[in-house]
């Protein structure tokens, strides 16, 4: 008996044996793949809080605690509402005046005679070379005689402060410097006919003519005459 256990068993050892060489001859082993190694991960620097010596520390201001920060309503704009009077006018006004007076004025106003803007401005008499130390200078009314009164400079100096011109010639004598001799007649009215007017002469030391002429003046208007002396 226990021979023929042996035997069977044996027999199974012998079974077994060939099953698993069998298996093993046509099992195949996977082969490990190749994968990359993933890189380590670098630490993080650790984080560290704030201090307060670090930072400064920065109070914003509150603009409603402060008494200049308050606000008032801006007052609403006039606008013209009905039952109210417009003051509002592009005429100048005169407080004094009757209503529509102004409009009136502007109606009766008178334009400027053309013939007296000519008169409203100053006069060139010319100029003129002269060799003499001294010259004469003569004038008058050139039409009748109504009242005309005339002030004289030289060189910007009053030499004659009041003048009423007459019928006659009269006049004054200068010492001439040498350059420029400037003479003003400046108009102080004008008479009863019209503008301030005269005919004047100017003569050297010897007598010789130097110029003549007239003008025409508006009052406070200048008629101007230049003498060179060489």
């Amino acid at each position: 008996m226990k021979q023929l256990l042996l035997c069977i068993a044996i027999l199974g050892w012998a079974w077994q044996g060939q099953a698993q060489s069998e298996f093993s001859s046509k099992f195949k082993a996977i082969p490990v793949g190749k994968f990359p190694i993933a890189p380590k991960k670098a630490a993080e620097p650790k984080k560290v809080a704030p201090t307060n010596s670090d930072i400064p520390s920065i109070k914003t201001p509150n603009v409603f605690d402060s008494p200049e920060a308050q606000f008032t309503k801006p007052a609403p704009a006039k606008s013209y509402q009905l039952g109210q009077t417009n003051t509002f006018s592009m005429i100048q006004k005169n407080e004094f005046i009757k209503p529509g007076g102004e409009v009136e004025a502007r109606l009766n106003k008178k334009e400027d005679d053309p013939g007296e803007m000519e008169y409203r401005r100053n006069q060139n008499l010319g100029d003129f070379r002269i060799k003499s130390n001294k010259a004469r200078v003569m004038y008058r009314d050139a039409a009748a005689v109504d009242g005309d009164h005339i002030r004289v400079y030289l060189n910007d100096k009053v030499i004659e402060r009041f003048v009423s011109l007459e019928s006659a010639f009269k006049g004054f004598e200068i010492v001439l410097e040498k350059g420029f001799n400037k003479i003003d007649f400046e108009a102080l009215n004008q008479g009863n006919s019209g503008p301030n007017t005269a005919e004047f002469r100017v003569y050297d030391d010897k007598g010789s003519l130097i110029s003549a002429s007239q003008w025409n003046l508006g009052t406070g208007f200048k008629a101007t005459i230049l003498l060179v002396k060489e």
